[in-house]
């Protein structure tokens, strides 16, 4: 652990007063509503304002601005952190937000939420994915200098900018935190700083509760630079420390840095201070008026910023401009050195294709038995040799996964020992942290400039579900390859083999999960995602099986979600069965059982329920005919998601119960999914819709 030098920051009296007025913004703001998180506002105030008015290389009329950084607030209850630098250096918040803090419509919700403030980086709240989405974001940062300006030497390219986050207590006591600051320390992301709010307080009081390592050692051991800075002598933060820390920070590039702050939160409030009743309540009227007093402002005024406070903070709007315009030159130049990455750039930036994409994709010969998973293998190859802005990699599953583009190049720093490890590689090695994982693809989708996969066993999302809700929270352009699909998967077992998964992922509002039932529908699905990268943007599922399946004619109309695989040689059916994935071959298998009968069988296939709902209702009932009544929805998995489709009349086969160890022929044999009973279950089917 090393300690700051002496700072050479210029620190005026307009300064503290703004530091001082950003706190009794908290307090008031909190007051008002009557709920909140006034105290590590408070605290936070002086850090905050540190880094958006004193190192951080922002432009405030430009949020979205490609050269800027970024900066991660990961404890999101503490939001008024956040809201008061914005409101001061200029992104549109105005007083009048501040006074409307956590009230319905407002731009200042309880916790912060990315696309709805302007200058609010990532959605925040859930504690610990802050840490990961910042990790996340400076992986990015590192993948999109090697797109655009890998031979630039270093903090000399227009690509170079650095990702700030404020974590605390609460983010690091969260493993998601370790699992990412784990990879961020082997991957060397010299481009992450983080600024640890060591106030000693949760919920229940005292961390001592629950909390007592040496997270600095901890992140020495990750492989982080790490640093400690003490108090001034009031007990508030020491900010020529900070900036001396933080300056440290930037200028190392070879380790990611932690800088350990010991704040008292609710600072400077002469009750409230130092206490669990300080973070998560308002402080009353005479402790908000107590705390004025303390700083200087008149207790019988309320949200109350001096004109020259304002004026003195808004300037960040001038140097935001003025590193604009210096990084347009140098882009400028740039672009007349390298025309043909620049052409890259434009194309990327403006989330086109190139043209003729799609001729790369690969058609699967019919009747051929292929594993979705290896053909979304060789489409994620054929789409990489076009495509070079889409990289990712695996939960250390690739080899299951079929997730590498390049098996030559490898997302890893300079000293790694890998023939392969390069630091701007295409294929990531997230290791065994699926949570982190999906919280990282949220951070480089954030950041832009990338299209980003990630791979696991469809039974892991248990493990990143909640940054899967992130990722639809946020509509945010990231693809889940997830294999191993259901019992078909075999021998490993009921601990591998999902069951609940599916309909529980198709239960998150904005995921668009997919289940192609062959290669080729594998293939239209990868096409149709790429498409929605920036038209619709929305986090995908692809459940993709271990086994082989057969593969049938290419059919475009994969990409509307649902469609007639195979119709009824009567024109209207008297029977429709609906299957995903690997079940598609019973219902086709059934459908020749029941048409041999004399039964007229439509199978649907319906790779996508999300996608299918989007399309006009015409469409969805020229596919699932609402005169008929007999339908039968197949798949290896809980039945939650059918009945709507099915109706009364209509008839499941599903797997209700955990699975086993046994081979896939085996178990779907014994759990009832064979053409048999397919066939069974229309029978049953069109006798209840008779009645």
């Amino acid at each position: 652990m090393s300690k700051p030098s002496n700072s050479s920051l210029e620190w005026t009296d307009l300064d503290q007063r703004a530091v001082d007025t950003a706190r009794v913004l908290a307090a008031d703001a909190v007051q008002k509503v009557g709920n909140g998180h006034p105290g590590t506002a408070m605290s936070l105030a002086p850090a905050a304002y540190t880094i958006f008015q004193k190192v951080m290389r922002h432009d405030p009329a430009d949020a979205g601005w490609v050269g800027r950084d970024r900066f991660v607030l990961s404890p999101g209850h503490t939001s008024l952190t956040l809201y008061t630098q914005l409101f001061l250096s200029g992104y549109g918040l105005e007083l009048g937000d501040l006074k409307a803090f956590r009230t319905h419509g407002s731009f200042t919700p309880g916790h912060p939420e990315h696309g709805h403030t302007n200058g609010v980086e990532t959605t925040t709240g859930p504690l610990g994915q802050g840490v990961a989405n910042a990790v996340g974001m400076a992986m990015a940062a590192r993948y999109e200098r090697g797109l655009f300006d890998p031979n630039a030497p270093a903090s000399e390219s227009p690509f170079d900018h650095t990702i700030w986050a404020i974590v605390s207590d609460g983010d690091l006591e969260e493993g998601v935190s370790a699992e990412a600051s784990s990879l961020a320390g082997h991957q060397k992301l010299g481009n992450l700083v983080f600024v640890y709010d060591d106030n000693h307080i949760s919920i229940e009081g005292d961390t001592a509760t629950a909390f007592s390592e040496d997270v600095l050692k901890r992140y020495e051991a990750y492989g982080w630079h790490t640093q400690r800075i003490e108090p001034a002598e009031n007990g508030d933060i020491d900010v020529h420390a900070l900036y001396a820390a933080l300056k440290a920070a930037q200028a190392e590039t070879e380790r990611p840095s932690i800088i350990a702050m010991r704040t008292i939160i609710g600072w400077p409030a002469p009750a409230a201070q130092n206490t669990e009743a300080a973070h998560g309540s308002a402080l009353g009227t005479d402790e908000v008026a107590a705390t004025k007093r303390v700083l200087g402002f008149d207790p019988d005024k309320t949200f109350e910023v001096a004109d020259e406070v304002l004026a003195h903070t808004r300037a960040a709007l001038d140097r935001g401009a003025e590193a604009h315009a210096a990084w347009d030159k140098q882009i400028d130049k740039w672009r007349g050195a390298h025309p043909a990455r620049a052409k890259l750039f434009d194309r990327v930036v403006a989330g086109q294709l190139p043209e003729g994409w799609q001729d790369a994709l690969p058609v699967f010969e019919p009747g051929k038995a292929v594993a979705t998973r290896a053909a979304s293998g060789k489409v994620l190859q054929s789409l990489g040799a076009v495509l070079p802005e889409l990289w990712g990699g695996s939960a250390d599953l690739a080899g299951s996964n079929n997730t590498t583009i390049d098996k030559t190049s490898s997302f890893l720093p300079k000293g790694n020992p890998l023939p392969e490890a390069d630091p701007y590689g295409r294929t990531v090695h997230f290791g065994i942290r699926e949570f982190s994982m999906a919280a990282e693809m949220n951070g480089i989708a954030l950041h832009g400039n990338t299209r980003i996969y990630g791979g696991t066993f469809l039974v892991f999302s248990d493990y990143m579900r909640n940054a899967i809700r992130m990722s639809a929270l946020m509509r945010l352009p990231v693809t889940y390859v997830w294999t191993h699909d259901s019992i078909g998967l075999g021998e490993d077992g009921p601990t591998h083999q999902p069951v609940e998964h599916l309909a529980s992922l198709r239960a998150i509002p904005g995921l668009n999960v997919v289940r192609p039932a062959d290669a080729n529908e594998t293939a239209i699905a990868w096409a149709e995602i790429v498409k929605r990268h920036t038209t619709k943007p929305a986090p995908h599922g692809l459940a993709l099986t271990r086994q082989g399946v057969p593969t049938y004619a290419p059919n475009e109309d994969a990409a509307r979600g649902g469609y007639v695989l195979k119709d009824s040689s009567t024109g209207t059916p008297a029977v429709v069965l609906i299957a995903t994935g690997s079940e598609v071959l019973l219902a086709v298998a059934a459908r020749e059982q029941l048409e041999a009968e004399g039964i007229g069988t439509r199978v649907v296939s319906m790779p996508s329920v999300e996608w299918f709902e989007e399309q006009p209702r015409e469409y969805r009932d020229s596919v699932l005919p609402p005169s008929v009544k007999a339908r039968v929805a197949v798949e290896a998995g809980i039945g939650l998601t059918w009945h709507k489709f099915v109706g009364d009349a209509g008839r499941i086969v599903s797997l209700e119960h955990f699975g086993a160890s046994a081979d896939a022929k085996t178990l779907f044999a014994d759990f009832g999914f064979t053409p048999e009973n397919v066939a069974a279950a229309a029978r049953e089917s069109l006798a209840a819709a008779r009645g």
